[in-house]
């Protein structure tokens, strides 16, 4: 069968699955019950799940868990996660914990600004530009009053444009660098609307322009879009305390804390190390975020943005010891919202969002930044002091378990055989062939 189709969008649900499923697969009808048991049972909430993206053919499960007990600015959250890594969730909580017997996390927003551009051409005086971009820039405002109108009566809007020259990058290119403040929608959809006006101001505007000659007039539009890197929407998060209480059973307090800022201090100045001590922070953040509905490709992108800011790829936590005190922080960039987009449709992102308090966009960004920070801490303590295998391969153990199919019974009795053994892969395949020949 052809695996070029034509037409493909205009078929049904069931008929696009039985396309598939015939083209692609051996056994086609265990693969489309594979496809139909994740559909969800109320027709209703099936089609709001359908009309999400095109051409959708079913769900696609992540698990959705809860890390309890974080006190941010002394106030108790339990943060939702959806994410489908183990120990993620575990280690998150077992963070909170921690640090809620040590003052718990502090934060606060730095600033809120997004940026969006109008990238163009111009073949001309650069002086006439200047001009003409002084005498255009209140028609821009203007002729965008309808698109921000709404987004002013409560606080937000357009703050600024600016003209910049990029012509020592790229020949004839120029940018309309505009800010944003979108209160607690992300303000994708805004922001882009409002560019995309501008754009047909200054190509307007430029015609009428008498100091232009004919060729500078034709001023030719690449694109207006907005950017997802957003290094002036910041959050700081932070814990800190005496090194002394850093003190547990099988663990010193300043030993431990040397440790750890050095630790630190290598993904400070080792990409290498780096990318995987980002990675972490960044689980944490993305489970956060796709739990309450916002866009973990655009956070992804900003922030690994930020970690290059200055020319090389660098650690986005700090820690320091001074006058006995220990501080872990971290300053990122977090371009969220609380409103629009799935915030009010998905029926888990509405309870995610109430469980933590339906919070404002510049709380949520608290919020993401302390489960990427705990995240972070987690890690970096199970590498300084046991290593990081022995905890997290002990909640792969049911992963493993699960791919034997293996019975109530028999994770009962490997659970516990595990308890105070190493897991891996190969250990965790010995016990339960072993477990099966025996039996």
């Amino acid at each position: 069968m052809s695996k070029t189709i034509s037409g493909f969008s205009k078929l049904s649900k069931t008929q696009k699955i039985d396309w598939i499923v015939n083209t692609y697969f051996a056994d086609f009808e265990n693969a489309k019950n594979i496809l139909i048991q994740y559909w969800n049972s109320d027709e209703k909430l099936q089609q709001l799940h359908d009309e999400f993206i095109e051409n959708t053919i079913t769900n696609y499960y992540l698990p959705l868990g809860v890390a309890p007990n974080f006190s941010i600015n002394n106030k108790i959250y339990t943060i939702p996660m959806a994410i489908e890594e183990s120990s993620v969730v575990a280690a998150a909580s077992k963070a909170a914990k921690f640090w809620m017997e040590r003052g718990g996390f502090k934060t606060k927003v730095i600033s809120t600004t997004k940026i969006g551009q109008v990238h163009f051409n111009y073949k001309g005086d650069k002086q006439k530009l200047k001009q003409f971009f002084k005498i255009v820039k209140p028609q821009l405002l203007i002729d965008a009053k309808s698109i921000t109108q709404n987004m002013e009566k409560r606080g937000g809007g357009i703050l600024d444009i600016e003209l910049r020259n990029k012509t020592e990058s790229l020949a004839n290119y120029y940018q309309l660098h505009v800010s944003f403040e979108t209160l607690d929608a992300m303000g994708a959809n805004f922001i882009n609307s409002c560019l995309e006006q501008f754009a047909k101001t200054l190509k307007t505007e430029a015609l009428n322009f008498d100091l232009f000659s004919e060729e500078e007039k034709q001023i030719e539009i690449v694109m207006s879009i907005l950017s997802n890197y957003v290094p002036e929407c910041l959050v700081r998060a932070e814990v800190s305390c005496k090194v002394d209480d850093l003190t547990e059973k099988n663990i010193e307090g300043n030993a431990f804390a040397e440790k750890f800022v050095q630790a630190v201090n290598i993904a400070e100045v080792e990409p290498y190390r780096a990318v995987t001590h980002n990675k972490g922070i960044m689980n944490g953040i993305d489970a956060v975020v796709l739990a309450t509905g916002n866009d973990f490709r655009a956070i992804e992108a900003g922030v690994h943005a930020y970690a290059c800011k200055n020319g090389t790829y660098s650690s986005l936590s700090h820690a320091e010891i001074e006058d006995g005190v220990f501080t872990f922080w971290m300053e990122i960039p977090l371009a969220l919202g609380t409103v629009g987009g799935l915030t009010g449709l998905h029926p888990l992102v509405k309870l995610a969002l109430e469980m933590l308090g339906k919070p404002s966009a510049k709380e949520l960004m608290q919020i993401v930044a302390v489960a990427g920070l705990a995240q972070n801490f987690a890690a970096l303590r199970s590498l300084t002091t046991t290593g990081i295998q022995q905890g997290h391969m002990k909640m792969h153990l049911m992963n493993i378990l699960n791919q034997f199919e293996a019975t109530k019974t028999e994770k009962e009795i490997l659970s516990k055989q595990f308890e105070n053994q190493t897991v891996s892969h190969s250990a965790v395949v010995s016990a339960i062939k072993n477990l099966r020949s025996n039996h």
